[in-house]
């Protein structure tokens, strides 16, 4: 009888223990505001959360379409100069040196700040949606890929080397694949930050986007609404942080086994 009974793997009881804490977090959530007697002003139920979308959503969607493509494109945009700029700094110490410092000073600066700037060079739209987005998720690519690149053991591009390996060969053939977990990770990492950087331009500086709806609901003191836009904006975050991690494990399955076997274990 015993043998009968299937077996569940721990990735799929990982996942049955998420979506039980998941359900269980919104049934407190209910069971709290119905029970304290709160104020929606203060804390709308779930329940409310879930009326409101579904009543809003057919003026929620293209807000969410344009949250969306605004994020994608600022993200892809941002990765795309992360890769390059963490190929140029782990490839060369001297690039490294040079070029390290500015970025840590760029990235201490509040992103917020630079928001105004973009609507006086742009002015209001989509275009400083993008931008936001773009320099927030730049940082944790160029760090991880050349952190990734700086992994590669002295020895080993020695040995290469007097193998007649040239550094465009080891950088391509050895480098790049070794990077490809920490890229992956900061992936996970800079899709989250991009939409931050997306809502955080709608709120300032435009006429469309999840953000802007959140600003137009609290200034009507609409907090169901508020609460909806943050929903959408938790769905989609998590929806492509899954993305992420699936394309990780397609393509590190290799830097993921060690893991996979201590689960299993």
């Amino acid at each position: 009888m015993n043998e009968s009974t299937p077996k569940i793997s721990p990735r799929m009881r990982q996942r049955l223990l998420s979506a039980s804490a998941l359900v269980g977090f919104f049934v407190l959530w209910e069971l709290v505001c119905v029970a304290s007697g709160i104020s929606d002003l203060v804390l709308p139920r779930p329940s409310q959360i879930l009326q409101v979308l579904l009543e809003k959503m057919p003026l929620l969607w293209p807000h969410t379409l344009q949250t969306l493509y605004t994020t994608l494109v600022g993200f892809a945009l941002g990765v795309a100069v992360g890769i390059v700029l963490g190929l140029l700094i782990g490839s060369s110490r001297t690039a490294y040196d040079v070029a390290y410092p500015l970025l840590v000073g760029f990235s201490s600066i509040p992103k917020v700040a630079v928001v105004p700037i973009f609507v006086v060079w742009f002015g209001a739209g989509t275009v400083p949606a993008i931008l936001t987005s773009l320099v927030i998720s730049i940082f944790p690519v160029v760090v991880n890929v050349a952190t990734g690149l700086a992994s590669t053991e002295p020895e080993l591009e020695d040995v290469l080397r007097v193998l007649g390996a040239r550094k465009r060969d080891i950088l391509w053939n050895v480098a790049l694949p070794r990077a490809l977990p920490y890229l992956f990770a900061s992936l996970k990492i800079a899709i989250t930050l991009a939409f931050v950087g997306t809502v955080l331009a709608e709120t300032v500086a435009a006429n469309k986007g999840i953000g802007t709806v959140m600003m137009i609901a609290s200034g009507n003191f609409d907090v169901p609404m508020v609460f909806a836009g943050l929903l959408i904006l938790a769905v989609l975050g998590v929806a492509l942080y899954a993305l992420s991690s699936l394309l990780e494990r397609r393509m590190t399955g290799w830097a993921q086994r060690k893991t996979d076997l201590g689960m299993a274990s």
